[in-house]
Parts: structure tokens; sequence; C-alpha cells
């Protein structure tokens, strides 16, 4: 009897396993976190960037509903040193905008890999995904300076 049990939790717990979520964080070149979730990617400039930035001043951040193709200019980061284009690393739709960082732009300097996001797109392209570094490759590139 004891055996049924254990079979019939075994069981149960089975289905629980293959509905885990997966998470997975990526990184561009020109130095964009991608934090993909459920086919849904959330977007923002690593902390190296906001690093080379120095404080930031203005942000622009892109139209929800917007369809966009890859390496397209989406947004706008200002600093006190300097003025950058977001690019998008993936195509896809605009889902969601975080007003947030346009009301109060210093939380990409406080927080920028989490509450100092940019932006969510729905992404279109598996292949597109692939190509992005993964942590590894992104250190890498940061060690290497560029």
């Amino acid at each position: 009897m004891h055996s049924i049990l254990r079979a019939n939790c075994m069981r149960l717990r089975a289905p629980l396993v293959r509905m885990a979520r997966r998470t997975l964080t990526k990184y561009t070149e020109s130095h964009e976190w991608v934090k993909i979730d459920d086919g849904v990617a959330t977007i923002g400039i690593t902390d190296y960037a906001q690093n080379a930035l120095g404080d930031v001043v203005y942000v622009e951040v892109p139209e929800v509903d917007a369809e966009v193709e890859l390496d397209e200019v989406v947004g706008i980061v200002e600093s006190v040193k300097s003025t950058s284009d977001i690019y998008t690393p993936l195509s896809g739709t605009i889902v969601d905008a975080n007003q947030k960082v346009v009301e109060n732009n210093k939380l990409i300097n406080r927080s920028p890999e989490a509450d100092g996001w940019l932006f969510k797109i729905k992404f279109s392209s598996q292949d597109e995904l692939e190509k992005l570094l993964d942590a590894a490759q992104y250190k890498k590139l940061t060690e290497e300076g560029h």
C-alpha cells in the first residue's frame, strides 16, 4: 500500500516539474540585458553601461504596441556625459514600457538590471534570441573593454 501511495505522489509531482517557467538572461554587444520569460523579453541597459554613462538625466522608451525590427532604435538614454540610442535586440511587438524610468530616470543608475528596465517585447524570432550573448560571453566582452 505504501508503495502505491508513493507512486501516486510521484505522478502528481511530475506535471509540476514540466510546468516550471524558464527564465533566461542574455546580453548584447551594445550593453543591453535581455531577460526572457514565457515568450516575452524584458530589456534594459546593463550595470556596465550605466557606469559608463554616469548620471542619467533623460530617458525615452518606445510606444506600447509598436512593431519593431532587430537593431531598430527604440529609445534614448541621455546622461551628463553623452546620449545613447537604445536598440531593440529582438524583433516583435512592444507590450510594455517602463514609465517609471521616464519619470525618475535615476532608477537606471540605482537599479539598471531590475527596477530600471526599459521595455518588454513579445519577440517573434527564436533565431535572434540564440544570437545574443550569455553571461560568460558578456563578462569577457566587458573585461576586454568593449
